[in-house]
């Protein structure tokens, strides 16, 4: 197998339920029922192994301390994770000291920041939060926004602010492919993202939209196809091949899809590219973005 076919997955979590701090992943809650359990490596090592990816990056999923010493502990001790983005409160005192005791641990990438769950869809451009981001800037590290539309046009003014901060867009921007084009989110998302495309510290991620879409995506290929190709389109033109990047969104993607028929997907998607544009979606781009170590072979830890 040649290095070229080698995948880089730049999104996918693990939780152990009993650490307790995933407010999200609520017993009450009927949907979230295929996630309600515990997500380890050794649940994602068979996928990764049948659909060649070489390496991942961990995300966060709780807005904790705690939590990103548990994934960093993971990624020691798992050779295929790549890189942690963690959480740090952007409006702690300290978030300074916060980073760069952080940035000294080798694994930690960057952070993310829960603005999907903020009722207040400009805090990030608050002068608190943009201080924080001068500090993240500063240290070389990552930005990851997990945002839905109405979130982006107060990140746009935050990375003006910041304009050497590096960030990626988790999920596209979280387009509500539920409801139609025609609806008010639609220009919001196209206005704010074309915007954000126009900086050039910015990437995507192409991950986390079957979770967005309506259930009839899930009923086949083409259907999951038709749902997000023009989010593919639109992406590919705003922010070319040299700025998207593949990411899975597991365990959370089991919502709409099983990782097999994503992969079908994106393999549909990303193939009608050039290989060398599709070397860069699958894993240069992220490589790059993440300043990933490559590695010849694929190690799986037990």
């Amino acid at each position: 197998m040649s290095a070229a076919t080698l995948r880089i997955d730049s999104h996918q979590h693990f939780w152990l339920r009993e650490r307790g701090d995933y407010l999200w992943l609520r017993d009450d809650c009927e949907v979230l029922k295929p996630l309600l359990r515990n997500f380890v490596p050794r649940d994602l090592a068979p996928l990764l192994d049948a659909h060649r990816i070489e390496q991942t990056i961990l995300v966060q999923a709780a807005a904790t301390s705690d939590e990103t010493d548990f994934l960093l502990q993971l990624a020691d001790k798992h050779a295929f994770i790549g890189g942690v983005v963690g959480w740090v409160d952007l409006s702690a005192p300290d978030v300074a000291e916060q980073l760069a005791l952080r940035n000294a641990q080798p694994k930690f990438k960057g952070i993310r920041p829960m603005l999907q769950d903020l009722a207040d869809p400009h805090w990030i451009a608050q002068p608190t939060r943009l201080n924080a981001l001068r500090h993240l800037q500063d240290l070389d590290l990552r930005l990851d926004a997990l945002v839905r539309p109405h979130h982006l046009h107060a990140l746009t003014q935050s990375l003006q602010y910041c304009p050497q901060l590096q960030a990626v867009i988790n999920h596209a921007g979280k387009p509500q492919l539920g409801c139609s084009w025609d609806a008010a989110w639609a220009d919001t998302w196209r206005r704010d993202m074309r915007s954000l495309a126009s900086l050039p510290q910015t990437m995507c991620k192409f991950s986390g939209l079957l979770t967005e879409a309506s259930q009839t995506a899930s009923t086949s290929p083409a259907a999951a196809i038709a749902a997000v190709r023009p989010v593919w389109d639109a992406l590919l033109e705003w922010f070319g091949p040299r700025r998207l990047m593949w990411g899975s969104d597991w365990p959370v993607l089991l919502l709409a899809s099983d990782f097999d028929r994503w992969i079908l997907v994106c393999e549909t998607l990303i193939g009608e590219l050039s290989p060398h544009e599709q070397t860069l979606i699958w894993a240069g781009n992220a490589q790059r973005f993440y300043g990933l170590q490559s590695s010849p072979t694929t190690l799986r830890s037990p």
